[in-house]
Parts: C-alpha cells; structure tokens; sequence
C-alpha cells in the first residue's frame, strides 16, 4: 500500500537487507537512520507509518528511543530487532509501546509477516480517518440539501404531477421565479436541433404564459453548448447594461439534464431597480427544480408519446380486425377493453359454413396461379357478404369460409344474419 516505515540501526548490511529485499519489493517506501539519535530525529519529522527499531545502538539505543518517543506523544507502531530476547526487555519495550519483535536472525517471511500484522492498525486508522471526514461531508450536503428540499417539496410535488407539457412549462417557470425571488424567468427547450421558448414570465406579467417562440437567446446557447450554469452579477452586467437598458442587472440559468442529455435550459433575472444579484444558494435551489422539471417534462413526453402509439395501436389493431369484423363490432370491442379477458365466455351462436361446390377438382387441372387468383376473390367476396351483417370471419380452410354470429358482440337476431348472409353469399359467388 505504499506506507513509509523507517529502519533505525547501526548496521548498514542490516538495513540493506532490510530495504533491498523486505521493503522495497514488496511496494513499502524506506527509511533509514543510522543510529538511534538519527532514528528518533527522522521520527519526529517524517511520521512514519511503522519503525523497524534495532535494541543496541550507539548515541541511543532502542529503549531510550522508545522513550523519547513516549515523551514525544508519537503514537508509531514499533517492531523491536534485537539479538536479545529476553522476558525483562520484551515486558520494558511492550510498556514503552513496542508492538512486535524479532529475532536476528530473521527471515524475509518472518519480518513480511511482523511488518503486515503491525500495519493493520495504521491502515484501520487511516481508513476511519477517511470515513469520518466522508461522514462529515455527507453530513453538511445533507443539511444542505435538506434546506432546499424543504423549499422545493411542494413545488417539486406539483410540478411532477402535471402531464400536460403546456401547463407544466407555465408551472415551472412561476416556480423557478418564486423559489429564487427572480423578477422574470423562462423555459427553453431544445426541439430538432432549436431552442424553443415553451413559458416566459415577464416583469409586467402576474403570471407566466405558455408559448412556442423560437429563441436566439445567446446566454441559453452557451449553457446547452458549455452544460454548464451560468450566473452574472450586475458588476459583470454594466457595460453591456449602459449600451443596452434591456440587459438585465442579473442573470441566472441552469441546465435541464435528463440522464446525459441536455434537453433545455431554465433561466431567471431581475431586469428593475431593486433586483438583487443571484446567490449560490440561488443556483442550487434552481439547480434542484431543474431536475425536478427535467424529469416532469420527460414524463409529459412519455405520455404524450404514449398516448400517440395507443392511437396508433389502436388504428392498427382496427385495420387488422376489421379485415375479420365488421367496424362497428371492432369499434365496441375497443371502447370496452374490459370485456376482452382470458378464458373467453359461454355464449349461443350461429356458424355459417360455406365452400365451393368441384373445387377439388378444379385445383387438380387449373394452373396454382389461376386457382390462387380465384380464391383471392372468392374470398373478397364472403368477407364482404359476411361484414356486412357484422359477422366474424373465424377461418379460411382451403376453400371453405367459416364464420360466427353473436361474438364477440351480442346479435339478438343472429340466427336469420347467419341464414340471410348465406344466401347473400350464394348469390353473389352465382353473379362473379
């Protein structure tokens, strides 16, 4: 993990050894003193995340380092190297703060092995460190982000519940003004590659109105090109203000973002004396009601896209049934979805049944075209007879048509349509 950890000893083949095939690879970053003064020196400046202490030094052996250290209030694991391991120094050098020890000679797994066990504890207390100040962070943006939602629930709330976009383009623009105190605001949405002008709530104006005005407003273009807010003060306004006192003193504008797309941009500024420049407090609640309106406006999208392809569906569904339903039944059975359920219904009706007297024959000697084309408009035929008295075609069966009376719509009278479409067929297939 890259932690610095310091070799005190006064045997430089030691702390080669040390540093040239424990420390360095095995990723760990070296330090080293050459005795013990050094040693508690290095110490105090450079903090390091763990000391390899060797126990006989000159200027100052280990336990005097340890107890400068003490003194020092430096709280470093330390791993004691000494020839000598009696109980009396392991008892002296654990009350002074030592961690570990071992025994020269060591291994390379042996000092690996002491050098992890004793950086667990660092590494803890590291990782707590960074989980206490993400904590303390989170808790601020939480306090934060508590303030505007109280602000913005309401509004948030009504904003998302309305589907039509012309309504709701009006309501986020009296939002967006009333939640940053603004004079004027005004929503503007990219549609085919423009800026749309959907609502704009002028200085005069009590309300905001709803509109589709194609914009050239540069401010919005920058935000939709740059996907950044933009917030100019009256000192950066002045200027452009003394050559044009249609400026406005301040100006507010934030994007709309749905995912990653950029689908507008809202925008507030106070254009009269008393106008008051736009905080970034300002900015963060317009910045929370723009997600709140991005998501409100892709909703009324959705619906509205929705609604298009039931009609479609609709139309489709219409076109494909009525080939086998009269419109006027098909018509019925989309305006009562309810009564098409699984499991169908017990119901009396009456079956036509109808086929062409020799057809077997017929098709044994014609040509497959001429047979097909003759039944292309046989068929065409007992559609025609059988729709119109709102029967259902229920099948063709080579040449044979089958049709049904009294379903899906109730026919009172449907035995005599069954009998009169019938006849009807007889007559027109005598007269082709």
């Amino acid at each position: 993990s890259g932690e610095r950890i310091l070799v005190v000893d006064d045997g430089r083949e030691n702390r080669d050894f040390v540093v040239d095939y424990i420390l360095r690879p095995n990723g760990y970053r070296a330090l080293v003193a050459r005795d013990g003064r050094e040693g508690l020196e290095k110490a105090i400046a450079e903090r390091p995340d763990l000391i390899l202490l060797d126990l006989q030094m000159p200027r100052m052996n280990g336990i005097e380092v340890l107890q400068a250290m003490h003194q020092e209030n430096l709280n470093i694991p330390v791993i004691l190297m000494t020839f000598h391991g009696s109980e009396e120094i392991a008892i002296e050098v654990f009350r002074l703060g030592v961690r570990d020890y071992v025994k020269k000679p060591y291994t390379i797994e042996e000092m690996l092995d002491a050098i992890e066990r004793n950086l667990t504890e660092t590494r803890l207390r590291r990782e707590k460190e960074a989980l206490t100040e993400r904590l303390l962070l989170s808790n601020r943006e939480l306090q934060r982000r508590i303030k505007e939602l109280n602000v913005l629930y309401k509004m948030g709330k009504t904003v998302t519940s309305i589907l039509d976009a012309d309504h709701l383009a009006v309501r986020v623009v009296e939002a967006a003004t009333y939640v940053t105190g603004a004079q004027e605001g005004n929503l503007l949405l990219a549609e085919n590659g423009k800026l749309i002008c959907r609502a704009a709530k002028r200085f005069a104006d009590s309300h905001a109105r709803a509109m589709r005005v194609e914009s050239q407003d540069r401010l919005a273009e920058r935000v939709m090109q740059t996907g950044q807010a933009v917030v100019l003060t009256p000192e950066e306004l002045a200027r452009a203000r003394a050559e044009n006192p249609n400026v406005p003193l301040a100006v507010l504008y934030t994007p709309l973002v749905m995912g990653e797309r950029l689908i507008g941009v809202l925008g507030v500024d106070n254009v009269a004396d008393g106008g008051r420049p736009f905080t970034e407090h300002d900015g963060a609640l317009l910045s929370a009601l723009a997600d709140y309106a991005a998501i409100a406006l892709e909703n009324a999208r959705n619906v509205s896209q929705l609604v298009e392809s039931k009609e479609r569906e609709k139309q489709h569904i219409r076109q494909a049934f009525e080939r086998y339903v009269a419109p006027s039944v098909v018509g019925r059975a989309l305006e009562r979805t309810d009564a098409m359920a699984l499991g169908g219904m017990r119901q009396e009706i009456s079956i036509l049944f109808a086929d062409l007297r020799g057809y077997t024959t017929y098709s044994e000697q014609a040509d497959p075209e001429h047979v097909v084309e003759m039944l292309n408009q046989y068929f065409r035929i007992a559609a025609d007879v059988i729709l119109a008295r709102e029967g259902t075609l229920d099948k063709f069966l080579g040449d044979a048509v089958m049709a049904i009376f009294n379903a899906p719509q109730p026919q009172p009278d449907h035995p005599y349509r069954a009998v009169e479409a019938a006849l009807a067929l007889r007559q027109a297939v005598e007269d082709w």
